[in-house]
């Protein structure tokens, strides 16, 4: 089905009523705006949540206008972000002057040639965590996939963002915090209309994540721009990029860049990584023939950027495991004035949610969409897909500039992790979305693992 986007006479908004939107979001938000988007076939759908009354646009007709062609007059404001800004500050997800200059001074940081120059470090970094697991599969003692990905992929990006200007514990301080974070901000995100001279539950646990994600971050920005290096990780080369701004100001707006890029670097790649364990377990071929292909490319190790490129079929579970479960689940926008959307009259103010979860899951544009099946990412598939069909890092001018870094930490991490283990999942399914910024499990995903003998490359 195909629904113009361009411009029509309007037709009546389907409305979700407030009985079944509240609580269904209140349950299971991303599986709720999944179903709404579903039942009305990629229609722009109005939700009813008491004063609130956002727009949900799923088809990639109207979301490639959203966050592309009309992407000026679609905003990242309104109460949807106004929980967010007290993490994210004034960086890189921001707007205006201080997006611009966050993405100009970010921007050339994370092309795929720099984030491959800092490769070496970070394969070095999960592969040291990795060896430390054979103790768990000696004593076959089993291991949480979510934390046991964060503690992972939050060493790697630590090295990547500030080099060895941390302690060990500072970066466990640093992922914990973010942690808490995106997990005590859920009641503000559903009910932003909630002044804040009302604490609601999370806020307490919210605030005190700010204030240990700043104990962490800001001192080490203030010891670099008063005695800058010239190394490459992302906080030196930041500071000399920011030399101009000085001051309090200027330590701020690196702190705000810092701090978006690690949450859009570490807690998106390791929440991701997390649901491969269970639907490995559930896709037994398709784990043998990653493991396959992870022996035949690496062998026993260890993973190096240099096998990332031989990696195509671990690239093609990384971008159906992307689809199915996007870290970045939802992302609010503002109409600053008046449009029309989808044959929709949007009057300005009105909020927008674009869920790359719900359209990944529509059924018109994605055959089986619930089902996991990489080969729609071989490479004779490529080109059947709406632009906007899949869109896991955003899409227009502000979109996610940590793709490469993702597909970089990611690869490594799952090669490193298969070079040496067989995972056995040991808890049973289903697992379920919690409620969060980032997309995780309500479940502990428990694995065992089974340490892998090679010769030759090949299992035994």
């Amino acid at each position: 089905m195909s629904i113009d986007a361009g411009a029509r006479m309007s037709r009546r908004t389907r409305t979700v009523p407030v009985h079944r939107a509240l609580p269904r979001l209140a349950r299971d938000p991303a599986n709720a705006l999944a179903e709404f988007g579903r039942q009305a076939g990629g229609e722009v759908v109005r939700l009813s949540l008491g004063p609130v009354r956002p727009y949900l646009v799923t088809h990639p007709d109207h979301v490639q206008q959203v966050l592309r062609g009309g992407w000026t007059n679609y905003r990242r404001e309104g109460m949807f972000w106004r929980p967010l800004r007290r993490l994210l500050g004034a960086g890189v997800l921001s707007e205006d002057e201080g997006w611009e200059g966050s993405r100009k001074a970010l921007q050339p940081l994370f092309t795929e040639r720099y984030v491959a120059a800092l490769g070496e470090e970070m394969a070095r970094t999960i592969a040291a965590r990795v060896e430390e697991l054979d103790e768990y599969a000696r004593t076959d003692r089993s291991v949480d996939a979510a934390d046991e990905m964060k503690v992972i992929v939050n060493r790697a990006i630590v090295r990547v963002l500030f080099g060895d200007r941390i302690t060990h514990e500072d970066g466990e301080r640093l992922a914990s915090a973010y942690d808490t974070a995106s997990i005590s901000v859920n009641f503000r995100l559903l009910m932003p209309f909630m002044p804040y001279s009302v604490r609601i539950p999370g806020d307490r646990a919210f605030l005190k994540a700010v204030e240990t994600v700043d104990d962490v971050v800001l001192p080490v920005i203030r010891k670099e721009r008063a005695d800058p290096g010239e190394g490459f990780e992302v906080v030196s080369a930041l500071c000399r990029t920011r030399e101009q701004d000085a001051g309090e100001i200027g330590d701020r707006l690196i702190r705000d860049d810092l701090v978006s890029v690690y949450g859009a670097a570490a807690e998106s790649t390791a929440s991701t990584l997390s649901w491969l364990w269970p639907l490995l377990d559930a896709h037994p071929e398709v784990a043998a023939r990653l493991q396959d292909e992870v022996g035949r490319v690496v062998g026993a190790g260890p993973a190096v950027p240099a096998h990332v490129p031989e990696l195509r079929y671990t690239r093609m579970v990384l971008q159906e495991l992307l689809r199915l479960y996007p870290a970045g689940w939802i992302s609010p926008r503002m109409a600053m004035e008046s449009a029309e959307l989808g044959g929709v009259q949007i009057k300005a103010g009105s909020q927008i949610l674009i869920s790359p979860y719900a359209t990944h899951r529509l059924g018109e544009f994605w055959d089986r969409p619930l089902e996991f099946d990489p080969e729609r990412f071989a490479p004779e598939n490529r080109e059947r897909r709406h632009r906007y069909g899949y869109f896991p890092f955003g899409g227009g001018p502000h979109q996610c500039l940590g793709q490469h870094l993702f597909h970089l930490v990611a690869s490594l991490v799952v090669a490193a992790f298969l070079s040496r283990f067989r995972p056995v999942l040991r808890t049973s399914g289903p697992f379920t979305q919690a409620p969060a910024a980032s997309l995780r499990s309500r479940q502990k995903i428990e694995l065992g693992l089974v340490r892998v003998e090679r010769a030759g490359g090949v299992a035994r």
